[in-house]
């Protein structure tokens, strides 16, 4: 399957993974663990291991997350969590963005509309959009409990594109694991997999994705920008 660039009008990205380098803020905290056990481990790669339990621990981890949204309890947890929140603010966390992406988003906002579909807190989205100013690139921000159901469900993608003001077809998701993915395909909208991420290659494959990407950074050659 081949992407139709005739088709696509707005842009819709994860955050994740996609524009922030999580996985190698996750693998730098998890790697210590590891170090212990480099005898056994091949190569003796501590890094190595420490992203592929990452990957291992995608999958249901996002499982997890899904589960207060399918018991419909999603936003009475959210609430909880701000109420503790705004009694022990957390510290300003610091994030990583993936190389090129500022400049890649400067090309493409000049012909399309973007939107922001994380299933991140609001706080936590918001804030790493501000670190980097990014947020002025997007027209609409949405995360975990903007709509009535979060990732893998289509309705963050549908709410997006009504805000856009184009259909959801019309829309181009683009993120790194196969939640997103399968998100996309959900709403209608052809689907963009990148590899700076949680997800595989092979997995993205599988889930459908319209078209892979090494990285989220390469979007703007894709389009032809």
């Amino acid at each position: 399957m081949s992407l139709d660039l005739t088709r696509i009008q707005a842009l819709c990205f994860d955050v994740d993974g996609t524009l922030s380098d999580t996985d190698d803020q996750f693998v730098q905290k998890v790697e210590p663990l590891f170090r212990p056990l480099r005898a056994w481990l091949p190569e003796r790669d501590s890094a190595r291991a420490a992203r592929r339990f990452i990957m291992w621990a995608e999958a249901p981890g996002n499982a997890l997350i899904g589960f207060p949204d399918t018991l419909e309890i999603d936003e009475s947890l959210y609430r909880l969590s701000e109420w503790f929140v705004r009694r022990r603010p957390r510290p300003l966390k610091h994030f990583l963005l993936i190389p090129g992406v500022k400049e890649m988003l400067e090309k493409i906002k000049r012909r399309y509309p973007l939107a922001v579909v994380s299933a991140r807190d609001e706080y936590s989205t918001r804030a790493f959009l501000d670190q980097f100013e990014l947020t002025p690139f997007f027209s609409v921000i949405v995360t975990a409990i903007t709509a009535a159901h979060t990732k893998p469900y289509p309705d963050p993608i549908f709410y997006a594109a009504q805000k856009m003001g184009v259909a959801p077809a019309a829309c181009l998701m683009i993120g790194d694991t196969p939640v997103d993915i399968r998100a996309g395909k959900a709403a209608g909208a052809q689907t963009v997999g990148v590899l700076c991420g949680f997800g595989e290659k092979n997995e993205l494959r599988r889930m459908g994705a319209t078209t892979l990407l090494t990285s989220t950074a390469d979007l703007s050659e894709l389009l032809h920008l």
